[in-house]
This record gives structure tokens, C-alpha cells and sequence, in this order.
């Protein structure tokens, strides 16, 4: 029988966080979410000081590390949906009070995502050529790529192992701990990234492969850090691993994981096909349209730090039965992000003069980015309710509504309203189409969720009249 949420199995353990049981919902989430947007931005970092080292080789260099990021996306895509699945089970079961299952499933997932990390570095080397072959890359880029990729291929398990033990961590409510490890691995990977591309002291230039040794050392550092923390280590235990239920742990975080990991990979297809509408009006609308992505991505930093701190919240409480407090929670959260979003909106028109005289090259490219930073950023707010709702659903162990929530954002909405906006308004259009994309699938978010939530109350009702 499931132990009391507040203390672990035998009074040996700590007692468990219960912030997310029973503190004040919105200085809770407040308080987890600091650390998340802290550690976002050092992984922001982690690219840009990558890209900036990398560029200092050349010009072909920086071109076959590009070829690699939509390989590396993938693998990142999918140690996230790892990640995901881990935070609304470990979570769920907290909340529940079940504590030896948690650490059963916790331990599970960690040897997933290492057996995943070890699979995908044998698939990679030996498809290695012939992959990035078929994404177009040339014979002069190819030696880069092989030493990138050589190296980056065998640190693999240490870019999915750690994202699946700070997802543990999350479940629990600690985000203090990921977001410092986060920070910390990004300031090791910029040292070393200096000292192993161009060569210091004693240590010779490694060039491109410096770049990829940089990375795997700073991720398996992090990973190392990580199992020493006392409050993860408590939740891994090697000593009744059974083959039946490794299989048990792999098929239940497999059915929330493999949905989220492939919604992943759904939203960069969407911005390429995007991408691919905009560049049909000529160089200036991919430029202004690229910078105003990049803009767009630091806009989102809270939401995207809430879609983290959230469903641990939700899966914790659902798996509590305090489904009213997971109704506050989420709406609360969606009412938050359509004001948070709208003041970011009215901030980016104040500093659009200054972003126009910065990062624009000519008039044509100043329109179009004008144009993109008025209609895109104001309907962030709804893009943010969907993002909400998505991790909301995974938190409540429905992946499949999540998916097809992202499905229709994605496909039935965003590329096809852009692209009929390109046809009737050009540019502008497409940024219209954007917008109402958001919108309508903010709309159909919301009423999707509350029904939801609606129906599971009306159940927990019915039973407790029963009983």
C-alpha cells in the first residue's frame, strides 16, 4: 500500500517536498520557475558560444555544424520526450505516495535514456556518411562533419541521460538544482570550447572535434554532478531490478515519451515550412523574418519555463486527487501568460525603433521585420495557452490529446493560414496568418482542457457521492 505523501518508505528518508501539494499555487510556480529561465539562457549560451568559437575556424567549418544541428535537434527532441514522460510518471506516483514504485520507475528511466544514448551513438557512426549525404552536405564538408559528429555520436547518452535526471528532480519539485547545472555545464562547455578548438599551453587544436569534445565533457560533468546530488540518489536504486519490470518501466514512460518526443520534432518542421512560405518573397523577408524569430524565442522564455514548472505541479496533484487545485492551476497559468504576453507585446513596440536601427540592413528588411514584430508577438499569449495545455495533458497522462493539439496548431493552422496570408498579403499576410493561427488554437486549447478538467471533476464527484 502506497506510504503517506509526506514521508518516504521505513522513516529512513527525507520527507517529500509538498510545495507542490499544498503551497500557494502561484508563488510556488513562481519560485520554480526562476531557476528554469536561469538555465534556459545559459543553454541559449551554450549554442551561441559554440557557434561563435566555431565561426573563428571558417567558413566551412561553421557551414558542416550546421548540417549537424537538425541530427543533433532530433536527439534532443527525443531526450526531452524522455524527459517528459519521466516528470509525469516519477510525479504522479509522488503524488500518490508511492514511493518504492518512484524509485522502480526513476531508475528505469535513467537506464532508458542510457540505453537509448548507447543505441543511438552505434546507429549514428555507422550510418554517419551516408546520413548527412542524404541532408545535402558535399565532400569538402564531410571531413568536418566526421570529426564533429565522431565524437558528438559517442558522448550521446550524456546529452539524454542528464535531461532525464533533472526531469526526476522537476517531478519532485526541485528546479533549483537543474537550472545550476544547467548554468554550470554552459560555462564549462565556453572554457573548454576555447581551450580544446584552438589549442592552449599544452594542448594541441582540435578544431571542429574540440567543439564536439567540449560538448560531451560539459554534459557528462553534468551528468556526474547530478548523481551526487543526495535528493536524486535517494530516488535510484539498482538492487531489484527485475527484466519484467524494466519492461513494465519502459512500456509506461514509452506511451507519454515517444508522443512527446515526436510533438518535438513537429514544431521545427513547421518553422521550416514557414520558412520556406516566407523565403518565396525574396532575401529581405527571410532576413527580417529570421530576426524576428530569434526575437520571438526570447520572448517566450516565461512561458516556456512555465510549460516546465507546471506539469509537475498537475501530476503531482492529479495523482493526489486534488483535481480542483489542478484546475486552478492550469487556468491560472493560462490567464497569467495572456498578461504576461500582452506586456511583452507592448514592450517590443517600444524598443522597435531601436530593433530596427540594430539588426535591419535596408528598408525592405525594416518593413518586414516591423510588420512581424506587431502581428506575430501579440498573439503569443494564445500560443502560449496551447503550449500550456499540451504539457497539461502530458502531465495528465494523455499524450494523445497533446499531440493532436500540436497537430492541429502545427498543420491544420499555422502553415496553411500563412501560407493563404502570403497569397492574399504578402509578408504581412503571413504574419497575419500567424497570428490567428495562435488565436484559433488558443480557443480550442482552452475549451479542450476545461472540458477535460470538467469531466474528471464531475467523476471525482460521483465517486465521492457513491462512497
Amino acid at each position: 500500500m502506497p506510504t503517506s505523501p509526506s514521508t518516504a518508505e521505513g522513516g529512513s528518508r527525507r520527507p517529500m517536498r509538498r510545495e507542490l501539494l499544498e503551497g500557494p499555487i502561484a508563488l510556488t510556480l513562481l519560485r520554480k520557475c526562476l531557476p528554469v529561465v536561469g538555465g534556459m539562457i545559459a543553454m541559449m549560451s551554450f549554442n551561441l558560444v559554440d557557434t561563435w568559437f566555431i565561426a573563428r575556424l571558417g567558413p566551412q567549418p561553421l557551414a558542416a555544424v550546421s548540417f549537424t544541428f537538425p541530427v543533433v535537434f532530433a536527439v534532443i527532441s527525443l531526450a526531452i520526450g524522455l524527459g517528459i514522460g519521466t516528470s509525469a510518471v516519477v510525479a504522479r506516483l509522488l503524488g500518490q505516495g508511492d514511493h518504492d514504485t518512484v524509485r522502480r520507475r526513476a531508475t528505469d528511466a535513467a537506464l532508458l535514456a542510457l540505453a537509448v544514448g548507447v543505441l543511438l551513438s552505434v546507429l549514428g557512426l555507422t550510418t554517419l556518411e551516408p546520413l548527412f549525404r542524404l541532408l545535402g552536405a558535399d565532400a569538402a564538408l564531410l571531413p568536418h562533419i566526421r570529426d564533429y559528429m565522431g565524437i558528438w555520436y559517442l558522448g550521446a547518452a550524456a546529452v539524454i541521460v542528464p535531461r532525464v535526471l533533472n526531469s526526476v528532480l522537476r517531478a519532485q519539485g526541485n528546479t533549483l538544482i537543474p537550472g545550476l547545472m544547467m548554468a554550470l555545464a554552459a560555462l564549462l562547455n565556453g572554457l573548454l570550447d576555447w581551450l580544446l578548438i584552438f589549442g592552449v599551453g599544452p594542448l594541441p587544436a582540435l578544431g571542429v572535434q574540440g567543439a564536439a569534445l567540449a560538448t560531451v565533457l560539459s554534459w557528462s560533468a553534468m551528468t556526474a554532478a547530478l548523481f551526487w546530488q543526495r535528493e536524486l540518489r535517494e530516488c535510484l536504486d539498482l538492487r531489484h531490478l527485475t527484466p519484467s519490470g524494466l519492461m513494465a518501466s519502459w512500456r509506461e514512460l514509452g506511451r507519454i515519451a515517444v508522443p512527446a518526443a515526436i510533438t518535438s520534432v513537429f514544431t521545427p518542421l513547421a518553422l521550416a515550412l514557414v520558412t520556406r512560405i516566407v523565403a518565396g518573397h525574396g532575401h529581405h523577408a527571410v532576413a527580417g523574418y529570421g530576426v524576428g524569430t530569434r526575437i520571438e524565442a526570447i520572448a517566450q522564455i516565461g512561458v516556456l519555463a512555465l510549460s516546465m514548472t507546471l506539469p509537475p505541479l498537475v501530476s503531482q496533484n492529479a495523482g493526489a486527487g486534488q483535481h480542483e487545485r489542478v484546475r486552478r492551476a492550469i487556468f491560472g497559468c493560462f490567464a497569467f501568460v495572456l498578461v504576461w504576453q500582452f506586456g511583452v507585446w507592448l514592450l517590443l513596440q517600444l524598443l522597435a525603433p531601436w530593433l530596427l536601427a540594430s539588426y535591419a540592413t535596408g528598408d525592405e528588411m525594416a518593413g518586414v521585420l516591423r510588420s512581424f514584430l506587431w502581428w506575430v508577438p501579440l498573439g503569443l499569449g494564445a500560443q502560449g495557452v496551447v503550449i500550456l495545455a499540451v504539457s497539461s495533458f502530458n502531465a495528465l497522462h494523455e499524450p494523445g490529446r497533446a499531440m493532436r493539439l500540436s497537430v492541429i496548431r502545427l498543420f491544420l493552422l499555422t502553415v496553411p493560414l500563412a501560407w493563404l496570408g502570403g497569397v492574399l498579403g504578402s509578408t504581412q499576410g503571413i504574419f497575419v496568418g500567424l497570428f490567428l493561427a495562435n488565436v484559433l488554437v488558443g480557443l480550442v486549447a482552452w475549451h479542450a482542457l476545461r472540458r477535460r478538467l470538467d469531466a474528471k471533476r464531475q467523476g471525482q464527484t460521483s465517486a465521492e457521492g457513491k462512497a
